[in-house]
């Protein structure tokens, strides 16, 4: 370099120096010595991150590997969903005994005191109050045993492990890496999986994990499930077998989700959401301990309260809705008598019946509220005794009640293996497709989102109803 050269380029610094002043050389310096400290850290490598390093690669050696990455990914993943729905009976009993045995009838006491007329007290008591109690008593206590389990899974870095197992299948199926933890959110609750996507950069990648999420069961769907394996799938076998075969069944459902989960994410990207797989560069971060109080308060303030409060939202229209329907007579037939009578022909072919149609329609704000539904359109239709009255939804405390009820009600093992089916492939809820269309900005994908579960699950119903009566 010749000496002008030099010169030249002293003078220019100079320049820059007497127009940008002294502090552009004070930043200069700083990003300098912060890019030196940055490379210093990651390159000089202490005892200590020696002693971590190792450890963290010989649990990713096993935690990630190709033959005992899934097994331990599915038995982590068990292992949360029993606790789960375990640890989640006694508070909902508790809950449940609270609202619906003792603050009903406080209600219906105080609404004969002060004169209610009949028609208002059930629509607000036995209508929208009790829809309401049963999201509360069914929903918040499993979302507020799951959530904290699952961020304390994330913030003690296993779940980036998940998404590294299963990044080759969602790439195959057209989809992101990042979906795993977006549908193991869904196991959840499907509205929180799919504001979930956001960490999913590609608009494409993350719109078919919008659509695909509600194949994912969520816990408003889990009690539905064991309680029919329960009766049905249950009695199908000598009793020391039973629960093996019911937690089989369920688990066997909730596989066949993430299989649909797989196939629609694939048809997609071939279809209609044709483009290339983008692809991510995955970090590994270090395991650490969790942070309990943070965890607890991001899991019960920033995703149970804030889906509950949207549950309850789209609840209470759902529980008027019900009592209207069973109390509002066209001659001498109820709406719900005379819906359920044109249904149950639709429903025969599908393996199901007119009762669980409407249940599935009226509740379409929360999965809750199937069950009890479902028995108490039960009992009006065929005039046996049980229940509190027409519109009056309830739940009994005996599996053999249950079971006695809905066997009256011409139930057979196929209603039950459809009904899980259905169970699994059916419209979002509410607050779901609520979640769908704030996070796409989008009528026209809110209703794929929506319509699509539904086609394939009257598809799978109609198809296995039909093998089903050809075989037996």
């Amino acid at each position: 370099m010749s000496n002008n050269s030099v010169e030249n380029i002293i003078n220019l610094s100079n320049d820059l120096r007497w127009k940008i002043g002294d502090d552009f050389h004070d930043h200069l310096a700083e990003g300098i010595y912060a890019d030196a400290s940055e490379i210093a850290n990651s390159s000089v490598i202490t005892d200590d991150k020696k002693k971590r390093f190792r450890l963290d690669s010989k649990i990713d050696k096993i935690v990630t590997s190709r033959v005992w990455g899934f097994p331990i990914m599915f038995l982590i993943l068990s292992v949360v969903l029993w606790l789960t729905i375990v640890g989640a009976n006694y508070p909902s009993a508790l809950l449940s005994d609270l609202l619906l045995g003792n603050f009903h009838p406080i209600l219906k006491s105080l609404s004969v005191s002060i004169g209610m007329p009949w028609w208002l007290d059930g629509f607000l008591i036995d209508g929208v109050y009790l829809a309401v109690a049963w999201v509360i008593a069914v929903m918040l206590p499993p979302m507020a045993i799951f959530f904290p389990m699952f961020t304390l899974l994330e913030d003690f870095g296993y779940l980036p492990r998940v998404a590294f197992n299963l990044d080759y299948l969602f790439k195959k199926s057209g989809a992101h890496g990042k979906q795993a933890l977006t549908m193991s959110m869904g196991f959840g609750c499907n509205a929180a999986g799919v504001v979930a996507t956001r960490i999913i950069d590609s608009p494409r990648e993350r719109l078919i994990a919008i659509i695909t999420n509600n194949f994912s069961l969520c816990n408003g769907r889990w009690p539905t499930q064991i309680l029919i394996a329960t009766i049905f799938i249950g009695a199908v076998v000598p009793n020391w077998l039973s629960g093996f075969a019911s937690l089989s069944a369920v688990i066997g459902i909730a596989i066949l989700g993430i299989f649909f989960m797989f196939l629609t994410s694939w048809a997609l990207s071939k279809t209609v959401l044709k483009g290339e797989v983008s692809t991510f560069n995955l970090e590994l971060p270090p395991y650490r301990p969790p942070r309990f109080w943070k965890t607890i308060y991001t899991s019960l303030i920033d995703r149970t309260l804030i889906v509950l409060w949207r549950a309850v939202l789209f609840a209470a229209p759902a529980g008027a809705v019900i009592w209207l329907i069973s109390n509002i007579y066209i001659g001498n037939e109820s709406i719900a008598s005379w819906t359920i009578n044109s249904l149950d022909g639709f429903g025969f072919l599908l393996g199901l019946n007119g009762v669980i149609l409407l249940a599935y329609i009226v509740a379409i704000p929360a999965n809750e509220i199937v069950i009890p539904t479902i028995l108490m359109l039960t009992v009006l239709t065929t005039g046996i005794v049980g229940g509190a009255g027409a519109g009056v939804m309830f739940e009994l405390d005996s599996v053999n009640e249950t079971a006695t009820i809905l066997k009256t009600g011409g139930w057979t093992l196929l209603t039950a293996v459809n009904l899980m089916l259905f169970s699994l492939l059916h419209n979002p809820c509410s607050t779901t497709i609520y979640t769908i269309y704030k996070e796409t900005k989008s009528i026209k994908w809110t209703i794929v989102a929506s319509i699509l579960p539904v086609i394939m699950g009257f598809v799978i119903t109609f198809l296995v109803a039909q093998i089903w009566r050809i075989i037996f």
